[in-house]
C-alpha cells in the first residue's frame, strides 16, 4: 500500500515485507507428483469402499454404484431444460440453498458490522465481550427447539438457526482484525484528514480484511451444517427433510446420496468462496510478496 493521499488505496506497507528482505524464507517447493498422486488416490479409495461393502453385504453400508445411481435418480435425471434437475431437487434442493445463503449473508453482514464496531471501541468491547464468549458457548443445536417456539416450522425458524450458527466465527474474526489494524495506518489517515467513513472503507476494512475473510470461510461450512439440522428438526422440504424421510422408510441408499450430495455442496461452496477470497485480498497479497 502506498501513501499518495485519500485517493490511494490503502496504508503503506510496513517496513521489512517487500521481496529480497533478508532472512526471508525461501518458498517451498511442492513434490512434482503430489497432484499426481491425489488424482489417483480417490479411484483407489472409491474402488476399495466398493469392493469392501459388497463383500460385506452390510444393509447400512451400500456401495457406492448403488449411491451414485440413488443421487442421479432424485436429483439430476431431470430434463436438460432444467439442468437434469427432477422435480425432487426443485422442491428440495433450491429452498435449502435458497436459506443456506440468504442465512449466511445475514450473518456475515451482521458480523462484520458489530465485530469491526467491537474491535474499535475499547469501552464497548469491555462491555459486550463477556456477553459474546457466553453466547458463543452456547452450542447453536440446543438453541433448535427454542427457535421452534418462538418462530414455529418454517423458513423463519431454520433462517434464525443458520444465523445464530454462523455469526460467531465471523464477529469474533472482525473484532480482531478491526482491533489489530496497524497503528501506522490510522496515523496516515489522520494526517490525510481522512473522515469517518474513508477511515473505514480504506483503512480499517482492508486492514481487518484478511481476518474478517478467515472467518468468512468458516461460516461457510457452519452454515451447510446448520442448514441441514434446521430441516432435520422443523421442515417440511429441503435436503435434511428429504433424508429424515429416506431414514424413515428405511431407504437407505436415500439417506447416503443425501450425505454424499452435502458433502459435494461443501466441496463446490469452499471452492467457490476460495475463488472470491483470491480476487479480493489480491492487494494483500501484492503487498506481501
Amino acid at each position: 500500500m502506498s501513501t499518495r493521499g485519500p485517493e490511494g488505496a490503502a496504508p503503506p506497507v510496513p517496513q521489512g515485507t517487500s521481496a529480497g528482505t533478508a532472512g526471508e524464507r525461501p518458498p517451498r517447493r511442492s513434490f512434482p507428483g503430489r497432484r499426481l498422486v491425489w488424482y489417483w488416490l480417490l479411484p483407489v479409495a472409491v474402488v476399495c469402499w466398493e469392493l469392501a461393502t459388497r463383500s460385506a453385504q452390510a444393509a447400512y453400508f451400500p456401495p457406492p454404484s448403488l449411491i451414485v445411481a440413488r443421487l442421479h435418480e432424485l436429483w439430476f435425471s431431470g430434463p436438460v431444460t432444467r439442468a437434469f434437475l427432477t422435480d425432487e431437487a426443485v422442491a428440495d434442493l433450491l429452498p435449502s440453498l435458497g436459506r443456506l445463503f440468504a442465512g449466511w449473508a445475514a450473518a456475515c453482514a451482521a458480523g462484520v458490522a458489530i465485530g469491526v464496531a467491537l474491535g474499535r471501541s475499547r469501552w464497548l468491547s469491555a462491555l459486550v465481550e463477556p456477553l459474546l464468549h457466553f453466547g458463543r458457548s452456547v452450542p447453536p443445536t440446543t438453541l433448535v427447539p427454542v427457535f421452534l417456539v418462538l418462530f414455529k416450522i418454517g423458513t423463519p425458524m431454520q433462517l434464525a438457526s443458520i444465523v445464530y450458527g454462523v455469526v460467531w466465527p465471523v464477529l469474533i474474526n472482525s473484532m480482531d482484525g478491526a482491533r489489530t489494524v496497524d497503528r501506522q495506518y490510522i496515523e496516515t489517515g489522520a494526517v490525510y484528514r481522512l473522515d469517518p467513513w474513508q477511515r473505514l472503507t480504506r483503512i480499517i476494512l482492508p486492514g481487518a480484511s484478511p481476518k474478517i475473510f478467515a472467518g468468512l470461510r468458516l461460516s461457510v461450512s457452519l452454515a451447510l451444517i446448520m442448514m441441514i439440522i434446521s430441516e432435520l428438526v422443523g421442515s417440511s422440504e429441503g435436503i435434511g427433510h428429504r433424508m429424515l424421510e429416506a431414514q424413515s422408510q428405511f431407504d437407505i441408499p436415500a439417506m447416503w446420496a443425501g450425505i454424499v450430495l452435502l458433502g459435494l455442496l461443501g466441496i463446490v461452496l469452499n471452492a467457490a468462496f476460495l475463488g472470491f477470497e483470491r480476487t479480493m485480498l489480491s492487494w494483500h497479497r501484492g503487498a506481501r510478496s
